[in-house]
């Protein structure tokens, strides 16, 4: 490995970050479960979602397993790095689990399940009962998931570094390196993903860490890809090779994907025939879809700007704070009957608004730093 920062994996981690924003404020409006829907739910939304909903989260655990990578390398040791990664990880996790969070989900307890108490009354009796409220269990991390699982699998990673001697190491980096090497890169992870998803077809992501093995075996797959992409740097040309077909692959996986939910009866569950030649595509496309924005990253993206610190530091406070803007401002517009094309660029204009002034606001004041996931200065 060497030194040299990749800033095209710069580039695309806050490119997905800023993607899961729009993801999230989509959710206010298509026919899916959610905390707080628009009135009127638009099905048609449901299509350009999927566009992203299949490799949104592998991506961003790609992201993180190389930047997880990065930083174990500059610690030099498996207690530094688990040391540095629980001050940026769980500080910035019970900040938001205790203060960010239970607004979301008091808002969906009152417009769901007609919860009449006041925020005050619900954060100071029923948020921290431990137990379940309308089958919504409390305290809750929400979003704040992926910081969960990301600060498990740096645990994994961790431990395997601290127990494993740097010879066995890199034998099995080399060894999987090989696996990926050239149109591996496209097929192996493709290969593992319908191996777990054949060993599971029935599960869905639970996002409550002990009860989620199949989900975490999917994001695992992607993050120590990331993690090899630093460790093994020659792999970047094993994606330069095919990144090019892949994007083809995946436009033609999403096209299938889109006509098939468009022509698809509304009522009742698809039958299982359908359902599973579904799921293969929706892998089909999401790994495609990765391999060919890595691969445009490293191509088009590997390079410096002013801009881009400010941007790679602005990301994790944005992510905290993002969805508990999107509830909320859903919620008054929810209230007022707007109807949905202003509500969209309310939401836009308002999460974008409310997340750089978290931000602002947040890294200017020394105790509020690490709270937000910043360093200390």
């Amino acid at each position: 490995m060497n030194g040299t920062r990749h800033y095209g994996m710069d580039w695309l981690r806050i490119g997905a970050f800023a993607l899961l924003i729009f993801y999230h404020i989509g959710m206010y409006f298509v026919p899916w479960g959610w905390h707080v829907k628009i009135a009127q739910p638009r099905d048609w939304v449901q299509i350009p979602m999927m566009a992203t909903n299949s490799w949104r989260l592998p991506l961003l655990f790609l992201v993180s397993g190389y930047a997880s990578a990065a930083l174990f390398a500059k610690m030099g040791g498996a207690g530094s790095f688990m040391r540095s990664r629980s001050a940026r990880l769980l500080v910035p996790l019970a900040f938001g689990m205790v203060i960010i969070i239970p607004v979301q989900p008091w808002i969906e307890l009152v417009t769901q399940h007609g919860y009449s108490g006041s925020f005050g009354h619900f954060w100071l009796h029923d948020y921290f009962r431990f137990g379940s409220l309308e089958g919504i269990v409390l305290p809750t991390w929400q979003h704040l998931w992926f910081v969960v699982y990301l600060f498990a699998y740096t645990a994994l990673a961790a431990l395997l570094l601290a127990v494993l001697p740097a010879p066995v190491r890199a034998r099995i980096a080399d060894a999987v390196a090989r696996w990926l090497d050239g149109w591996g890169m496209l097929a192996t992870p493709f290969a593992a993903w319908l191996f777990i998803l054949f060993l599971f077809p029935g599960h869905r992501d639970t996002h409550a860490l002990i009860d989620d093995g199949p989900a975490h075996l999917h994001f695992l797959v992607p993050f120590f890809i990331g993690w090899l992409l630093r460790v093994r740097p020659g792999l970047f040309e094993a994606v330069a090779r095919c990144w090019p077909a892949a994007a083809v692959l995946a436009v033609a996986a999403y096209a299938t994907i889109a006509w098939a939910m468009w022509a698809a009866p509304g009522d009742g569950p698809p039958p299982a025939a359908v359902i599973t030649p579904f799921m293969v595509v929706r892998l089909v496309q999401g790994w495609a879809t990765i391999v060919a924005l890595v691969g445009i990253a490293d191509r088009y993206g590997n390079r410096d700007h002013p801009k881009r610190a400010m941007l790679a530091e602005a990301v994790f406070p944005f992510y905290i704070i993002h969805q508990t803007i999107i509830v909320a401002v859903g919620w008054y517009l929810l209230r007022a009957g707007v109807s949905a094309m202003p509500s969209f660029l309310i939401l836009v204009a308002a999460t974008v608004i409310g997340c750089w002034l978290f931000y602002a606001i947040g890294r200017s004041i020394g105790w509020l730093r690490p709270l937000i996931g910043l360093q200390r200065k």
